[in-house]
């Protein structure tokens, strides 16, 4: 028997209820995960107070995690990195890291996500020798990648919409992939599908979504889950710049184009997302 086909949802980023369980001065929050009917991955933030930090652990699935606002100290293993807004780390399946914010009056947010629809850690009961590597790169031997957003390659996917690639499996990530876009004014993508379902969440300015004829209007980290096969597009109508963090349920990106008219609701989108 075939169940219901999963919809749209539009997880707003204000007001969001935490983890009761995180530890003191962090705040984590899953915004697409099972619950919405993802699979296979889900994503959220991490809010850190000054000076607080996410203990070590380890999952059983590929995590990426990507600087939003403040600077983080990442320690995978005791190789601690200096992450700047956009860096990226990916860490494999059964590594043990740290997270921290070492400012005394800024705040760390981070955007993160799991190659798991089921977001769990284990907390580690071990210490490792630093091994300080600032803003250095892993070494070919290190289970870890980092992509810098200033080393970092950046396309054009349509007129003034640039994007960069920050995890995927030829980073290393297993299950899930995705980057950063950034629209200027007027900017937009075409009416797309995927054949896996994603996550887009707004870490700047004001986004306009269509989904099959609805619209929504997305900001401050607001997060939109769109599910396989469903018509989507972003565009940016407001008179600044605009950008998010995408994640796919996917090992490489990939879009196929359809026509605007599956977006705007002027035609009947006759496909299938996941069932």
């Amino acid at each position: 028997m075939m169940s219901n086909p999963v919809e749209e949802t539009i997880v707003p980023a204000r007001g969001h209820k935490a983890e009761p369980d995180g530890p003191a001065g962090v705040e984590l929050c899953t915004f697409v995960s099972e619950r919405v009917g993802a699979k296979g991955f889900s994503t959220g933030l991490a809010k850190f107070k000054p000076q607080a930090f996410l203990p070590y652990h380890l999952h059983r699935f590929s995590e990426s995690i990507v600087v939003i606002e403040g600077h983080a100290r990442v320690l995978v293993e005791g190789r601690a990195y200096s992450l700047a807004p956009i860096d990226c780390v990916h860490i494999p399946s059964g590594v043990a890291h740290r997270v921290e914010n070492e400012s005394p009056e800024q705040e760390l947010v981070a955007h993160w996500s799991f190659g798991n629809a089921k977001p769990s850690r284990e907390f580690v009961d071990r210490q490792f020798p630093i091994e300080e590597r600032g803003s250095a790169s892993p070494t070919g031997a290190d289970p870890e990648t980092i992509i810098r957003y200033d080393q970092d390659a950046v396309y054009a996917l349509s007129p003034n919409a640039y994007f960069q690639d920050l995890f995927a499996k030829r980073f290393g990530s297993v299950g899930i992939c995705g980057g950063h876009g950034r629209f200027f004014p007027g900017a937009s993508l075409p009416c797309h599908i995927h054949d896996f379902d994603e996550s887009i969440t707004i870490v700047k300015g004001k986004a306009a979504c269509l989904v099959q004829g609805k619209r929504y209007e997305l900001s401050d980290c607001d997060t939109a889950f769109i599910p396989r096969g469903t018509p989507h597009r972003f565009l940016n109508q407001s008179d600044d710049e605009m950008a998010m963090v995408w994640v796919y349920a996917g090992s490489e990106p990939d879009r196929s184009i359809v026509d605007a008219g599956y977006c705007s609701g002027e035609l009947r989108w006759e496909g299938t997302n996941h069932q």
